[in-house]
């Protein structure tokens, strides 16, 4: 899964880490999560070190 992320980790504070810190990073991430029919929220504390760099990676993935 981690090799398939590689491209869009371009120009990312993630670009150079491992597999075991990525999943650190972006996997084993506190928040909340709302699903409904349309769309999938996840909610992160605003104190979370990551939160902008993870919104904008989770954008370049997510199909237009």
């Amino acid at each position: 899964m981690f090799e398939r992320l590689r491209p869009h980790l371009k120009k990312t504070p993630f670009e150079r880490m491992s597999a075991s810190t990525l999943r650190l990073k972006l996997i084993k991430v506190g928040a909340v999560i709302i699903r409904n029919t349309r769309r999938i929220r996840v909610l992160m504390s605003d104190s979370s070190p990551y939160k902008d760099e993870l919104s904008a990676l989770v954008r370049r993935l997510v199909p237009t």
